[in-house]
């Protein structure tokens, strides 16, 4: 197999840079410039409208499948109404032929029978792979690539994402979410990085790199857009779309950082939060999407609404008093395109309120000239169509084997009494549970379709773990019978007594599949139906190995005890059934480490980097950065280059990282950091840097880590960044050193 950097996607970066390098940014910015000054309010308008493709399809909204373009509907969108954008994918996957064909349609009639040929800018929610293209790479959910620990799978994800969009001619990708995961119970917590700020934003940079390259106008890169700005990923109640209630202090502190890191890294759209923060939604404030996005954080994107939102602000959030008022607010804040999405109002109204002077046409030429811009750097205007050369890449076996080492690498061994795992071949194996034999399970939303439970068009050459511990164990040694549903029993008299010719059981637990509202639940508690299965089960007297399929850690404190041995996989992928079954028969060591602090009690969702006065509070079922594997590692001789240095002078920090164990292994070295006094209550420690290295049987690595000036800051009082004087304390393992920081 060719190394990654020899696949041929790179040799079209290589051939096109040189060209497209020459184009500077003053150039683009003169060509925006010219064709907005050719432009009329209702071409304006337009260019600021985002629907979807549903609306223009035959049979709409009950539409035909398989799906088919109603041309008469997509001329009034396009031609009549100036429409710049469209999005989603209508029904459920498409092969790349058809994405052909209803791109390259939308194209032509967008630069051919238009008066200015402005072309379509498309959108699709890619967020673990091109998963609304059929037969993509679909990769672990974003939680489980967390899980990894490692920026570079996350990278090449993000890469073979964006040569696969290429290839069907998407060029925007609705990703990466950087809401750090601070509630658990919400049901978008597995699009996240974790709850850690630190790690979110080294996942998030790393993704925005691999999709927007060295130039996002290369024909295998796609414009990211970071979502949901801000605040989103931490609502009050834990349900999707609901009111987040976060100081400013903390807002900074927590929720900026890694959207500033996707800025930082180029990131050329954000997507915004569809509810609210401290009673004032998103959508209208200037404070957030000016003062801070733009003028602090130094965006140079645009902005886009998320589904229905600025409709949203009058019918949910009640601020407008109007559909019309609320276009107004909008637009006036700082939204840049509407997500309308399925139809046209927000043109008609828009086009009204500057005919009125209620919006100036200075604020429709600054949205336009950001849209266009980023369709110029894009390269559409050149050529919006599918990629031939990204055809012949797409869902090749280098980018399987890619996803392979990211599902084996997102695997998280919580728990391994008495080394049940791994087991030997021959063992007989009982597999049963919800989770075992469903491939949708493993993928989660967004995937084919927007919930991503229709199991039927999934992939039937990949394995589900029943089918992949079959494989790997034989048919012989393996029997399956499913006990029990999400919620319901089976036939779990029937499943023990099968489990009396087994030698293990492996009992696969979960949730079902879903995505935004629909996933909503209010308790983090296992079903009942589940943990009486395990209890059922448990009774048999086997050793019993649970593997735990999931978007949130759902709480299994009742059962856990009864485990022999617990592997967490949350969304691992198409290539999830295969390295959980290589995991249980030791052809993998197992390296991943958890994300999120996994709870124990449904009321006690207390983070790692709580407070000294919360210590008590904190009783993980297990802590974040946790992970056991086939060997051990110990740190040893932790030294700081130096012990103490002025405010904004870095310190080094190496350590020793020993393999004790008889096998090879990876291990993730996490540094946290103290700051032991400040004028703000500091957090007992904070991940400041992390290093996941691979160690022979008795070998040791020195690991080396530079802690900055920002590493050492935290907003104060006054809601700036600063480094105050005084002691801080690093750990790394069960090592720690001490640093003062003078005036």
């Amino acid at each position: 197999m060719h190394s990654w950097k020899s696949i041929p996607i790179y040799l079209s970066s290589i051939l096109v840079f040189g060209f497209l390098s020459l184009i500077s940014a003053q150039t683009i910015d003169q060509k925006v410039q010219m064709l907005l000054d050719k432009m009329t309010l209702e071409e304006k308008a337009g260019q600021m409208t985002q629907i979807s493709l549903e609306y223009v399809c035959k049979g709409y909204p009950a539409t035909a499948d398989p799906l088919e373009l109603d041309m008469v509907q997509l001329a009034k969108m396009v031609k009549d109404m100036h429409v710049g954008s469209l999005l989603n994918v209508g029904s459920y996957a498409h092969p790349v032929e058809k994405w052909d064909y209803l791109i390259t349609s939308i194209q032509n009639m967008a630069l051919n029978e238009t008066r200015l040929g402005i072309p379509i800018i498309y959108g699709i929610d890619a967020i673990h792979g091109a998963g609304y293209i059929k037969d993509a790479t679909l990769f672990p959910q974003s939680i489980s690539m967390a899980a990894t620990f490692n920026p570079s799978l996350v990278k090449k994800s993000a890469q073979i994402t964006a040569v696969e969009m290429r290839a069907a001619g998407i060029p925007w990708n609705f990703n990466p979410v950087l809401g750090v995961g601070r509630h658990p119970l919400w049901s978008r917590l597995w699009e996240t990085f974790g709850e850690d700020p630190y790690l979110v934003g080294v996942m998030g940079k790393a993704y925005v790199e691999g999709q927007e390259g060295r130039n996002v106008a290369d024909s295998n890169q796609v414009a990211a857009c970071m979502k949901h700005y801000l605040g989103y990923s931490y609502p009050r109640t834990g349900t999707d779309r609901t009111p987040a209630w976060i100081p400013d202090r903390q807002l900074r502190e927590i929720f900026v950082p890694p959207f500033q890191a996707a800025v930082d890294a180029g990131v050329h759209s954000v997507m915004v939060n569809s509810s609210e923060i401290n009673g004032i939604p998103v959508h209208t404030s200037a404070y957030y999407l000016k003062e801070l996005l733009i003028n602090e954080m130094g965006f140079e994107g645009f902005v886009v609404s998320d589904w229905l939102d600025i409709k949203n602000l009058y019918t949910r959030e009640k601020v407008a008093s109007s559909e019309k008022e609320a276009t107004k607010m909008a637009v006036m804040a700082g939204i840049d395109m509407s997500m309308v999405p399925t139809d046209t109002s927000f043109t008609h109204y828009l086009i009204e309120l500057v005919q009125e002077g209620e919006v100036p046409m200075s604020r429709i030429d600054e949205a336009v000239s950001r849209i266009l811009k980023v369709k110029f750097q894009l390269g559409l205007f050149e050529n919006p169509y599918p990629v031939e050369l990204m055809k012949k890449q797409f869902a090749c076996d280098e980018f399987k084997a890619i996803n392979l080492q990211a599902a084996r690498e997102c695997m998280t061994l919580v728990k391994n009494e008495n080394g049940t795992l791994p087991l030997k071949q021959g063992t007989r194996l009982l597999v049963t549970g919800p989770t075992a034999d469903k491939l949708s399970l493993l993928n989660g939303g967004w995937t084919i379709t927007w919930q991503g439970d229709r199991e039927d068009l999934y992939n039937p050459e990949r394995q589900t773990i029943k089918e992949a511990l079959t494989a790997a164990f034989g048919t012989d040694n393996v029997t399956y019978s499913e006990g029990c549903t999400y919620d319901k029993p089976v036939n779990v008299e029937e499943t023990v007594k099968a489990a009396e010719l087994a030698d293990v059981i492996v009992a696969c637990l979960g949730e079902h599949t879903y995505c935004e509202g629909p996933g909503n639940i209010h308790d983090l508690t296992l079903p009942k139906t589940q943990l009486d299965f395990i209890k059922a089960l448990k009774a048999t007297g086997k050793p019993l190995i649970m593997i735990m399929i999931e978007g949130r850690p759902r709480i299994i404190r009742d059962i856990v005890d009864d485990a022999d041995a617990i592997l967490i996989a949350f969304l691992p992928g198409e290539q999830g059934g295969i390295a959980i079954a290589e995991v249980l028969s030791g052809k993998i060591n197992p390296s991943g480490k958890l994300p999120v602090s996994y709870p124990k009690n449904p009321n006690n969702l207390t983070l790692y980097d709580h407070r000294n006065s919360e210590i008590q509070a904190y009783k993980p079922q297990w802590p974040f950065g946790y992970g056991l594997g086939y060997t051990t590692f110990e740190t040893s001789n932790l030294q700081l280059d130096k012990q103490t240095v002025q405010i904004g002078e870095p310190v080094t920090v190496i350590v020793d990282v020993t393999n004790t164990g008889s096998r090879a292994g990876q291990e993730v070295v996490q540094l946290y950091l103290q700051d032991e006094v400040a004028s703000v209550t500091p957090a007992v420690r904070r991940l400041k840097g992390f290093k996941k290295i691979r160690i022979q049987p008795g070998e040791t690595q020195t690991v080396t880590f530079i802690i900055d000036k920002q590493a050492m800051s935290f907003i104060n009082r006054d809601n700036k960044w600063t480094v105050e004087p005084g002691q801080f304390r690093v750990m790394v393992g069960n090592q720690s050193e001490r640093f003062e920081v003078l005036q």
